[in-house]
Protein backbone atom coordinates (compact mmCIF):
# COMPACT_ATOMS: atom_id res chain seq x y z
CA UNK A 1 0.00 0.00 0.00
CA UNK A 2 1.31 3.47 -1.27
CA UNK A 3 1.41 7.05 0.33
CA UNK A 4 -2.24 8.20 -0.07
CA UNK A 5 -3.06 12.19 0.04
CA UNK A 6 -6.78 11.84 1.19
CA UNK A 7 -9.16 14.45 0.71
CA UNK A 8 -12.54 14.84 2.34
CA UNK A 9 -15.54 17.05 1.05
CA UNK A 10 -18.43 17.13 3.67
CA UNK A 11 -21.92 18.42 3.79
CA UNK A 12 -22.55 19.11 7.35
CA UNK A 13 -25.84 19.63 7.16
CA UNK A 14 -26.77 16.17 4.70
CA UNK A 15 -29.14 13.77 6.08
CA UNK A 16 -30.13 14.64 9.96
CA UNK A 17 -26.93 17.12 9.87
CA UNK A 18 -25.89 14.93 12.89
CA UNK A 19 -22.70 12.98 11.06
CA UNK A 20 -20.21 12.80 13.38
CA UNK A 21 -17.50 13.36 10.35
CA UNK A 22 -14.48 15.41 12.02
CA UNK A 23 -10.82 15.43 11.01
CA UNK A 24 -10.29 13.81 14.83
CA UNK A 25 -12.71 11.44 13.82
CA UNK A 26 -11.82 9.86 10.37
CA UNK A 27 -7.88 9.67 11.74
CA UNK A 28 -9.21 7.11 14.19
CA UNK A 29 -9.68 4.47 10.87
CA UNK A 30 -6.63 5.49 9.06
CA UNK A 31 -2.82 5.00 9.16
CA UNK A 32 -0.56 8.05 10.36
CA UNK A 33 2.03 6.81 8.20
CA UNK A 34 0.69 5.82 5.10
CA UNK A 35 -2.59 8.41 4.81
CA UNK A 36 -2.21 11.88 5.21
CA UNK A 37 -6.27 13.16 5.59
CA UNK A 38 -7.73 16.82 4.44
CA UNK A 39 -10.96 17.74 5.51
CA UNK A 40 -13.23 20.65 3.99
CA UNK A 41 -16.73 21.71 4.45
CA UNK A 42 -18.79 22.47 1.83
CA UNK A 43 -21.48 25.74 3.39
CA UNK A 44 -23.40 26.30 -0.05
CA UNK A 45 -24.40 24.78 -3.46
CA UNK A 46 -22.32 24.10 -5.91
CA UNK A 47 -19.33 25.36 -3.24
CA UNK A 48 -17.98 21.51 -3.32
CA UNK A 49 -17.36 22.17 -7.20
CA UNK A 50 -14.98 24.69 -5.66
CA UNK A 51 -13.59 22.64 -3.42
CA UNK A 52 -12.90 19.32 -5.42
CA UNK A 53 -11.33 21.52 -7.85
CA UNK A 54 -9.10 23.25 -5.07
CA UNK A 55 -8.32 19.35 -4.14
CA UNK A 56 -7.30 18.38 -7.63
CA UNK A 57 -4.72 21.36 -7.60
CA UNK A 58 -3.60 20.17 -4.29
CA UNK A 59 -2.44 16.47 -5.48
CA UNK A 60 -5.12 14.44 -3.89
CA UNK A 61 -4.92 10.73 -4.53
CA UNK A 62 -8.74 10.11 -3.82
CA UNK A 63 -11.59 12.75 -2.99
CA UNK A 64 -14.18 11.45 -1.28
CA UNK A 65 -18.00 12.92 -1.00
CA UNK A 66 -19.59 12.92 1.87
CA UNK A 67 -23.09 13.63 1.60
CA UNK A 68 -26.22 12.68 -0.39
CA UNK A 69 -26.39 12.80 -4.05
CA UNK A 70 -26.27 16.45 -4.52
CA UNK A 71 -22.76 16.63 -3.00
CA UNK A 72 -21.92 13.71 -4.89
CA UNK A 73 -22.74 15.11 -8.24
CA UNK A 74 -20.84 18.21 -7.39
CA UNK A 75 -17.71 16.31 -6.60
CA UNK A 76 -17.62 13.41 -8.73
CA UNK A 77 -18.33 16.28 -11.80
CA UNK A 78 -15.01 17.87 -11.06
CA UNK A 79 -12.99 14.33 -11.33
CA UNK A 80 -14.86 13.43 -14.79
CA UNK A 81 -12.24 12.31 -17.32
CA UNK A 82 -9.73 12.49 -13.91
CA UNK A 83 -7.89 9.74 -13.48
CA UNK A 84 -8.39 10.45 -9.47
CA UNK A 85 -10.87 8.12 -7.79
CA UNK A 86 -14.12 9.41 -6.25
CA UNK A 87 -15.19 7.88 -2.96
CA UNK A 88 -18.44 7.82 -1.29
CA UNK A 89 -19.88 8.16 2.37
CA UNK A 90 -23.14 8.27 1.68
CA UNK A 91 -25.04 10.86 4.59
CA UNK A 92 -27.34 11.85 2.90
CA UNK A 93 -31.46 11.03 2.38
CA UNK A 94 -31.76 9.34 -0.87
CA UNK A 95 -27.86 7.99 -1.74
CA UNK A 96 -28.85 6.60 -4.74
CA UNK A 97 -25.98 6.28 -6.75
CA UNK A 98 -24.32 4.69 -3.52
CA UNK A 99 -27.01 2.34 -2.83
CA UNK A 100 -26.35 1.11 -6.69
CA UNK A 101 -22.73 0.80 -5.99
CA UNK A 102 -23.31 -1.48 -2.87
CA UNK A 103 -21.39 1.25 -0.82
CA UNK A 104 -22.70 0.44 2.94
CA UNK A 105 -24.07 3.66 5.17
CA UNK A 106 -22.18 2.42 8.02
CA UNK A 107 -19.69 4.75 8.65
CA UNK A 108 -16.97 2.32 9.82
CA UNK A 109 -17.40 0.09 6.90
CA UNK A 110 -17.71 2.79 4.08
CA UNK A 111 -14.33 3.90 5.62
CA UNK A 112 -13.02 1.03 5.12
CA UNK A 113 -13.60 0.95 1.31
CA UNK A 114 -11.88 3.98 1.38
CA UNK A 115 -8.49 2.72 2.87
CA UNK A 116 -8.84 -0.35 0.86
CA UNK A 117 -9.43 1.95 -2.62
CA UNK A 118 -10.49 -0.44 -4.60
CA UNK A 119 -12.05 1.03 -8.07
CA UNK A 120 -13.90 0.59 -11.55
CA UNK A 121 -14.50 3.25 -13.69
CA UNK A 122 -18.50 3.65 -14.64
CA UNK A 123 -20.45 5.67 -17.14
CA UNK A 124 -21.13 8.62 -17.19
CA UNK A 125 -24.38 10.94 -18.21
CA UNK A 126 -24.36 14.65 -19.66
CA UNK A 127 -27.41 17.05 -19.53
CA UNK A 128 -26.61 19.72 -21.73
CA UNK A 129 -23.32 21.53 -20.31
CA UNK A 130 -23.97 19.47 -16.45
CA UNK A 131 -23.02 15.81 -15.57
CA UNK A 132 -25.44 13.42 -13.71
CA UNK A 133 -24.74 10.06 -12.15
CA UNK A 134 -27.87 8.71 -11.19
CA UNK A 135 -30.74 10.10 -13.49
CA UNK A 136 -32.31 13.22 -15.04
CA UNK A 137 -35.89 14.06 -16.08
CA UNK A 138 -38.46 16.46 -16.82
CA UNK A 139 -42.32 16.67 -15.71
CA UNK A 140 -43.29 14.82 -12.75
CA UNK A 141 -39.82 14.30 -10.79
CA UNK A 142 -38.53 17.71 -11.64
CA UNK A 143 -42.15 18.84 -9.72
CA UNK A 144 -41.57 16.72 -7.47
CA UNK A 145 -37.96 17.89 -6.62
CA UNK A 146 -39.19 21.55 -6.62
CA UNK A 147 -41.66 20.41 -3.99
CA UNK A 148 -39.04 18.98 -2.26
CA UNK A 149 -36.06 21.26 -2.29
CA UNK A 150 -38.73 23.65 -0.18
CA UNK A 151 -39.72 20.89 2.18
CA UNK A 152 -38.63 21.44 5.73
CA UNK A 153 -36.40 18.12 5.94
CA UNK A 154 -34.73 15.99 3.33
CA UNK A 155 -36.20 12.38 4.50
CA UNK A 156 -38.35 10.03 2.53
CA UNK A 157 -41.48 11.59 4.57
CA UNK A 158 -40.70 14.50 3.40
CA UNK A 159 -39.57 12.74 -0.69
CA UNK A 160 -43.26 11.17 -0.30
CA UNK A 161 -44.91 14.39 0.89
CA UNK A 162 -43.36 16.36 -1.74
CA UNK A 163 -44.88 13.61 -4.58
CA UNK A 164 -48.42 14.48 -3.00
CA UNK A 165 -48.19 17.56 -3.36
CA UNK A 166 -46.85 17.91 -6.99
CA UNK A 167 -49.73 15.14 -7.53
CA UNK A 168 -52.20 17.79 -6.44
CA UNK A 169 -51.19 20.70 -8.35
CA UNK A 170 -49.75 19.35 -11.55
CA UNK A 171 -49.89 20.86 -15.02
CA UNK A 172 -48.42 19.21 -17.88
CA UNK A 173 -45.60 20.71 -19.90
CA UNK A 174 -46.97 21.02 -23.48
CA UNK A 175 -45.67 19.10 -26.60
CA UNK A 176 -42.24 18.20 -26.38
CA UNK A 177 -40.43 16.85 -29.29
CA UNK A 178 -38.08 13.61 -27.88
CA UNK A 179 -35.54 12.22 -30.65
CA UNK A 180 -34.39 9.06 -29.71
CA UNK A 181 -32.55 6.03 -31.63
CA UNK A 182 -34.05 7.83 -35.18
CA UNK A 183 -37.31 7.81 -33.66
CA UNK A 184 -39.35 11.43 -33.64
CA UNK A 185 -42.22 11.57 -30.70
CA UNK A 186 -44.34 14.38 -29.95
CA UNK A 187 -45.53 13.46 -26.79
CA UNK A 188 -47.48 16.21 -24.18
CA UNK A 189 -45.53 14.18 -21.40
CA UNK A 190 -46.15 13.33 -17.68
CA UNK A 191 -42.88 12.41 -17.25
CA UNK A 192 -39.29 11.81 -18.95
CA UNK A 193 -36.83 10.10 -17.01
CA UNK A 194 -33.38 8.98 -18.23
CA UNK A 195 -31.37 7.19 -15.44
CA UNK A 196 -27.38 5.55 -15.80
CA UNK A 197 -28.16 3.75 -12.53
CA UNK A 198 -30.87 1.26 -11.00
CA UNK A 199 -31.99 3.32 -8.49
CA UNK A 200 -33.57 6.65 -7.54
CA UNK A 201 -32.63 7.08 -4.10
CA UNK A 202 -34.73 5.65 -0.50
CA UNK A 203 -34.38 2.11 -2.68
CA UNK A 204 -37.09 3.00 -5.31
CA UNK A 205 -36.58 2.84 -9.01
CA UNK A 206 -37.94 3.26 -12.45
CA UNK A 207 -35.03 1.39 -13.90
CA UNK A 208 -34.25 -1.52 -12.17
CA UNK A 209 -32.33 -3.00 -15.02
CA UNK A 210 -29.95 0.12 -15.85
CA UNK A 211 -26.51 -0.74 -15.59
CA UNK A 212 -23.46 1.74 -14.83
CA UNK A 213 -21.11 0.32 -17.08
CA UNK A 214 -22.66 -1.01 -19.99
CA UNK A 215 -22.31 2.65 -21.99
CA UNK A 216 -26.29 2.83 -22.49
CA UNK A 217 -28.85 5.68 -20.93
CA UNK A 218 -32.12 3.52 -19.80
CA UNK A 219 -34.87 6.04 -20.94
CA UNK A 220 -38.71 6.24 -19.83
CA UNK A 221 -41.57 8.20 -21.58
CA UNK A 222 -44.67 8.26 -20.01
CA UNK A 223 -47.47 9.87 -21.63
CA UNK A 224 -50.05 11.74 -20.14
CA UNK A 225 -52.09 9.91 -17.37
CA UNK A 226 -54.88 10.88 -15.15
CA UNK A 227 -54.53 10.43 -11.37
CA UNK A 228 -55.83 7.49 -10.89
CA UNK A 229 -52.74 6.02 -13.35
CA UNK A 230 -50.53 8.16 -11.36
CA UNK A 231 -51.10 6.24 -8.13
CA UNK A 232 -50.70 3.13 -10.31
CA UNK A 233 -47.41 3.90 -11.39
CA UNK A 234 -46.66 4.57 -7.77
CA UNK A 235 -47.52 1.53 -5.90
CA UNK A 236 -46.13 -0.24 -9.58
CA UNK A 237 -42.75 1.32 -8.99
CA UNK A 238 -42.52 -0.34 -5.30
CA UNK A 239 -42.87 -3.25 -7.11
CA UNK A 240 -40.33 -2.07 -9.89
CA UNK A 241 -42.67 -3.19 -12.53
CA UNK A 242 -43.60 0.21 -13.89
CA UNK A 243 -42.87 -0.70 -17.33
CA UNK A 244 -46.10 -2.99 -17.25
CA UNK A 245 -48.32 0.67 -18.19
CA UNK A 246 -49.23 0.72 -21.54
CA UNK A 247 -48.61 4.35 -21.15
CA UNK A 248 -44.92 3.95 -20.29
CA UNK A 249 -42.24 3.64 -23.29
CA UNK A 250 -39.03 1.94 -22.45
CA UNK A 251 -35.27 2.63 -24.32
CA UNK A 252 -32.21 2.49 -24.16
CA UNK A 253 -29.83 4.76 -25.89
CA UNK A 254 -26.41 6.64 -26.16
CA UNK A 255 -28.53 10.00 -26.47
CA UNK A 256 -31.67 11.83 -26.85
CA UNK A 257 -32.72 15.28 -27.70
CA UNK A 258 -35.97 16.82 -26.18
CA UNK A 259 -37.51 20.21 -27.45
CA UNK A 260 -40.34 22.05 -26.38
CA UNK A 261 -42.59 22.91 -29.20
CA UNK A 262 -43.19 26.04 -27.17
CA UNK A 263 -39.63 27.14 -27.23
CA UNK A 264 -40.25 27.97 -23.12
CA UNK A 265 -37.89 26.92 -20.57
CA UNK A 266 -38.16 23.74 -19.05
CA UNK A 267 -37.27 22.51 -15.60
CA UNK A 268 -35.32 19.52 -15.33
CA UNK A 269 -33.83 17.56 -11.95
CA UNK A 270 -30.52 16.31 -11.93
CA UNK A 271 -29.59 13.71 -9.41
CA UNK A 272 -32.50 14.89 -7.37
CA UNK A 273 -31.44 19.17 -7.61
CA UNK A 274 -33.37 20.99 -9.85
CA UNK A 275 -32.09 23.13 -12.48
CA UNK A 276 -33.73 25.40 -15.36
CA UNK A 277 -33.02 25.32 -18.86
CA UNK A 278 -33.79 28.31 -20.25
CA UNK A 279 -34.39 27.53 -24.36
CA UNK A 280 -36.43 24.69 -23.93
CA UNK A 281 -33.68 22.19 -25.72
CA UNK A 282 -32.19 19.63 -23.83
CA UNK A 283 -29.57 16.96 -25.08
CA UNK A 284 -29.12 14.21 -22.79
CA UNK A 285 -25.92 11.11 -23.88
CA UNK A 286 -24.01 8.97 -22.08
CA UNK A 287 -20.25 9.16 -21.68
CA UNK A 288 -18.71 5.79 -20.73
CA UNK A 289 -15.96 4.89 -18.48
CA UNK A 290 -15.21 8.67 -17.27
CA UNK A 291 -15.82 7.71 -13.83
CA UNK A 292 -13.65 6.06 -11.37
CA UNK A 293 -14.77 5.40 -8.15
CA UNK A 294 -14.37 3.24 -5.01
CA UNK A 295 -16.25 0.41 -4.51
CA UNK A 296 -16.21 -3.29 -2.80
CA UNK A 297 -13.88 -5.67 -4.11
CA UNK A 298 -17.08 -7.97 -4.84
CA UNK A 299 -18.74 -5.75 -6.90
CA UNK A 300 -18.21 -6.94 -10.86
Amino acid sequence: MGFRNIHFIINPVAGNGKSPLTKEYLEQYFINSFHHLSVKYSTHKKHAIKLAKTSIAEGADIIVACGGDGTVNEVASSLVGTSIPLGIIPIGSGNGLASNLCIPKNLRRALELIKNSHTVRIDVGRINDKYFFSNTGIGFDASVIKNYESSEGRTLKGYLMACLRTFRQLKQSGDIQICINDLNILTDPFMIFASNSNEMGYKLSLTPKASLKDGLLDVLIISKIGRFKMLLLGFLMILNKSHLMKEVKSFQTKSLVLINQGGNSLHSQIDGELHKVPNGRISIQIEEHELEVIVPENLI
